[in-house]
């Protein structure tokens, strides 16, 4: 009988979804790291939520470990890439608190407008100051949602009940989607201005990393009110609080921080700022929910093998899984590259199979495109979800086989239709080794390594030694150079492997270099 260890606070129902499922559940809670290690070995599944920490070191004495269920969203308290070594299926519950979250953001919002703390504390004190608290209404108002996937659809769902208008900023938002949810689908700057409230729901990227700063909050309608129930990070602290100060923000509402536990942050003690201590889950339904997700999950991946939102591999059976493996990586990249490169909303993904590929079973692969290509911007996908995701987003997805063989043996290519252009990416393997070999019409061969710089330019003289003064000014080594040209379009492209981390400030000169249309970090 497979035995699973359970090492947080999980609602008791998980357990009796072990014991129907033949497994054996054994709750230890509360364990130190060292406590942890020296029994782990015993077990074949283990159940956290946020407190455990999964290390490397946890995991290499976990022999038999064959599963992590993370009863909740994020991962980061698990090492996922150490797990993958080890050979053990990392699984979350995406979608079990989402509703939670979403109404939490919505709490904070009419605690904002209605000013209910302070107004609370003020009646405690006996002071009933009933002309101090001036609110203002929700109809009628405009919400601007930054962000709309799970969790931003069910708030402008529920906001639309409200009898607000919503707008929403998501770059991988489709208009049809839009119009589906009946939103209104805008660009950042044209959001910032017209909205009265602003609700943040999108995953902590670089991109997003600050999406709301002294520049943007400048642009954003005086008085405005901000909710942020996503992420810590989204809204830079310090330029929040002097415009909470100046009165450019009326009222600021933060379940999220930087840095937490957030036992001390410059926004503490304002009145016109509400924080709660990262409640957005913290519902008893939402608890029972993702403790009986992850339950089942584990269940079935013991049992029958059945694998369900796996953070670190696709459904596949074990028969297939060596078969794919080189395809997986391969795919994963070319998806991830395309996807860093785009940023406007996707109307279409076609995958094209050619040669020995195409003789596998390719829904595996797909599934794993997807996640590649979705991944900068969501953060809560996976091959397992990845497909749904898109579906959700109107994304119409494709698969093209052809057993024939052309200049490669085995070829995959995806081609993205956005609102406003289409690329495409294609790579084989040498050996089992994956080579990417075309981008947009330009052909090159090279390997991705984790970090790349990539640059699209005008195919004209200097470019080569601009770039590697720029570089080497900044004493950063390249490792590897592949360029690639399109005669016929003149356009060129260069991928660069480098020593040393290029920061923002370098990646602006490159970018404002003569001839240059696009520069980026890509990583993988």
């Amino acid at each position: 009988m497979p035995k699973v260890l359970i090492a947080d606070k999980l609602s008791p129902q998980a357990i009796d979804v072990f014991k129907q499922n033949k497994v054996e559940a054994d709750v230890k809670t509360g364990l130190s790291p060292e406590e942890l290690i020296a029994i782990i070995g015993e077990y074949d599944g283990l159940a956290v939520r946020s407190m455990t920490k999964v290390t490397p070191a946890i995991l290499a004495a976990a022999k038999k470990l064959k599963v992590i269920g993370r009863a909740g969203i994020g991962v980061d308290n698990v090492d996922v890439k150490a797990a993958t070594a080890a050979g053990v299926v990392v699984m979350n519950t995406p979608f079990g608190n989402s509703v939670t979250t979403a109404e939490h953001a919505l709490s904070l919002m009419m605690s904002l407008a209605r000013q209910i703390p302070v107004a609370n504390a003020s009646t405690h004190a006996g002071k009933w100051e009933k002309n101090k608290f001036m609110g203002v209404e929700l109809s009628g108002k405009t919400l601007g949602l930054i962000g709309c996937g799970n969790i931003g659809s069910i708030v402008a769902d529920r906001a639309k009940g409200l009898k607000m208008k919503v707008v929403a900023y998501d770059p991988f938002l489709s208009k049809e989607r839009a119009q589906e949810i009946h939103i209104e689908k805008v660009e950042l700057d044209d959001l910032l201005a017209r909205a009265d409230f602003i609700s943040l729901h999108t995953p902590l990227t670089d991109s997003t990393r600050n999406i709301l700063s002294k520049e943007t909050l400048a642009k954003t309608k005086k008085g405005v009110r901000i909710i942020n129930c996503a992420r810590g990070g989204l809204v830079n602290e310090a330029d929040l609080k002097t415009a909470l100060e100046s009165g450019q923000v009326a009222g600021a509402a933060f379940d999220v921080f930087e840095n937490e536990p957030a036992k001390e942050n410059a926004l503490f003690g304002m009145e016109n700022f509400i924080c709660t201590p990262h409640l957005g889950a913290s519902t008893s339904e939402a608890q029972e929910n993702v403790a009986v997700q992850v339950a089942e999950q584990m269940s079935e991946y013991l049992t029958l093998g059945t694998v369900t939102n796996a953070v670190n591999m696709p459904s596949v059976s074990a028969e297939d899984a060596q078969k794919l493996k080189p395809y997986i990586t391969l795919i994963r990249q070319l998806g991830s590259f395309a996807g860093q490169l785009t940023e406007t909303g996707i109307k279409a993904v076609t995958i094209e199979y050619d040669g020995e590929v195409a003789k596998l079973n390719t829904k595996p692969l797909t599934a794993v495109a997807l996640e590649g290509l979705l991944s900068p911007l969501v953060d809560t996908v996976n091959m397992i979800n990845a497909p749904i995701v898109a579906k959700e987003r109107n994304i119409e997805v494709s698969e093209v086989k052809h057993e024939r063989r052309g200049d490669y043996q085995t070829l995959i290519r995806i081609t993205l239709t956005t609102e406003k252009r289409s690329r495409d990416v294609a790579g084989t393997l040498f050996g089992s080794k994956a080579r990417l070999v075309e981008v947009g019409g330009i052909r090159l061969e090279a390997g991705l390594a984790s970090t790349m710089l990539y640059i699209h330019n005008a195919d004209k003289p200097g470019l080569i030694g601009n770039l590697g003064k720029l570089l080497g000014e900044a004493k950063i080594n390249i490792a590897n150079f592949h360029l690639g040209r399109n005669e016929e379009t003149g356009d060129a492209l260069a991928l660069l492997e480098v020593d040393h981390t290029i920061s923002p400030e370098l990646l602006t000169q490159i970018s404002k270099l003569p001839n240059v249309k696009q520069a980026k970090i890509l990583t993988f």
